[in-house]
């Protein structure tokens, strides 16, 4: 990267969020690097970071064994900004007491700014405002020389500083990253310019040329696959890998029999104008149906599809031959959920992609998007000049419709699920409601429930709806969709989809509950 760019460096402890982090502060054009919190002073220093911001994670800091960090970089004169756990952890070694919330929190909370001269600077005046919070425990009491910044109902202290002896340390119990904090962008703001003096030189442009440059550099006159799914994901990796590489790579998409009504023919269509792109179609569906029969863990499950969409695509190469990499559309939520990035982040669930690809394989993976969210793609989509169609199009799951279908995978459920779902697409599109939705889907639950059908009795399936708004898919909150919405969804459901005789709506959030149900 450009050493003309100013940088700030996270120390990972894990939290989920970290990369969010990160993006935000990408978002402000100001450049970031993770590290892991073990990462060394040695390592730290050569980045020559103009701050530091230690993320959360799942540790406490009354446990007997402490998540391994270079104490000494205490010693520098760096400005600090501490994170929930980060928080905590800064509040433990400084001399505070911490101690487990008797009662804890997660999700939203209001928060009152007590100190607003700069951590909270140039933000409104009037009354608590709304703030993410994930933790168990909560400081109790505010280490020597330490000063309260802000408070909530349950966190006496939820922001704090320390400016001293040349020290600039600042802690937030919340997490302003999230886009459910209403001012975190700002807060994040006054911590890179006004505290850091980060200049904001940094841009997706950037690091669209810099990518490129990469991937062009491992490839050299080596042959790519890239897999070629339909979403903006795979669509931007395949379109910047072109950039790249041009002819030598091929595009390759899979009917792994998990699409949902028609995909398999529409999609494919979908990159017909791009010249030079040359792309196959593989009918695996009945490889895929035969290796998912009676399985109903959804981790088997990842781990089948993504171990058979690598022999798929390792029986292509040898067909065309001379293949060595395989591009895929890897996002950083794909990563934080199903493996530890950078820090000891807890494992959510395995994504096909990430944790279900087997532990060797012949092709070389290339994820050039691992770092990015959803919203970051699309913007990437746009500086591409990919059409508003595709990069407009909403999340869809790698697995598909089988994480969508809770228990085994039948093709009795799977045409349920396909017809249930073209309904909800068709009723929540963009511009039907009136409302930007991030994610709206069938799920088919593993139970029947009984009903009244003309006049006779049913025992049949339920469909569960599920939609949600967010800004980048770390969390998600249900959408408030008006009655008459949810009733012409739900009749047309029932009405219309043999062997569903039961709707129900999703009303939880992301955290707790994750926006997908397996």
């Amino acid at each position: 990267m450009e050493t003309s760019h100013d940088t700030i460096v996270i120390l990972d402890f894990g939290s989920q969020y970290t990369q969010l982090i990160a993006r935000r502060i990408r978002e402000a054009q100001v450049h970031s690097l993770i590290l892991p919190a073990s990462a060394s002073l040695a390592t730290i220093r050569a980045l020559h970071p103009k701050g530091l911001i230690f993320s959360g994670g799942p540790a406490s800091v009354m446990d007997e064994t402490l998540p391994s960090w270079p104490q000494e970089v205490l010693d520098e004169d760096l400005p600090i900004l501490g994170i929930c756990y980060g928080m905590q952890l800064l509040a433990h070694v400084s001399g505070g007491i911490v101690s487990a919330a008797t009662r804890r929190e997660f999700g939203r909370a209001e928060l009152t700014v007590l100190d607003r001269t700069d951590l909270f600077r140039d933000l409104p005046s009037s009354g608590p405002f709304p703030v993410w919070m994930s933790h168990g425990d909560r400081i109790e009491s505010l280490p020597p020389g330490f000063v309260c910044l802000a408070r909530t109902p349950n966190s006496p202290v939820a922001a704090m500083k320390y400016v001293q002896h040349g020290k600039r340390w600042y802690c937030l119990q919340f997490h302003p990253e999230v886009a459910h904090t209403t001012y975190g962008p700002q807060i994040l703001r006054n911590f890179l310019f006004t505290i850091c003096g980060c200049r904001p030189t940094w841009t997706m442009r950037s690091f669209l040329e810099h990518s490129v440059e990469q991937i062009r550099a491992r490839v050299q006159n080596k042959r790519v696959f890239c897999a070629l799914s339909g979403g903006v994901d795979s669509a931007v990796a395949a379109v910047m890998t072109y950039r790249a590489v041009g002819k030598q790579l091929t595009c390759v998409f899979i009917d792994n029999g998990l699409l949902r009504k028609d995909e398999a023919v529409s999609l494919p269509k979908l990159f017909a104008h791009y010249n030079g792109f040359e792309c196959r179609v593989v009918d695996a569906r009945d490889s895929f149906l035969r290796r998912l029969r009676g399985v109903a863990d959804p981790e088997k499950k990842r781990r089948i599809i993504g171990r058979q969409f690598i022999r798929v695509f390792e029986t292509e190469a040898q067909r065309v031959g001379d293949v060595t990499f395989l591009v895929q559309g890897t996002l950083y939520p794909d990563v934080i959920e199903s493996v530890s990035a950078a820090g000891p982040s807890a494992t959510i669930k395995t994504h096909h992609n990430v944790g279900g690809l087997p532990s060797r394989m012949k092709l070389q993976l290339i994820e050039p998007l691992r770092e990015l969210f959803k919203d970051e793609v699309r913007v990437l989509g746009r500086e591409l000049g990919l059409p508003e169609e595709l990069i407009a199009r909403q999340p869809f799951p790698g697995p598909g419709l089988a994480i969508r279908i809770l228990g085994p995978v039948t093709s009795e459920r799977l045409d349920i699920l396909r017809e249930a779902d073209a309904i909800v697409r068709e009723e929540l599109a963009p511009g039907v409601v009136d409302q930007e939705l991030w994610q709206a889907f069938a799920v088919l639950l593993p139970i029947r429930t009984v009903g009244v059908m003309g006049d006779r009795r049913t025992y049949e399936h339920v469909i569960a709806l599920r939609v949600v708004t967010s800004v980048d898919g770390m969390t998600a909150d249900w959408a408030k969709l008006p009655y008459e919405v949810l009733e012409r969804v739900s009749n047309r459901l029932i009405n219309e989809v043999a062997g569903v005789n039961r709707v129900v709506y999703d009303i939880s959030s992301k955290p707790p509950s994750t926006i997908e149900w397996e």
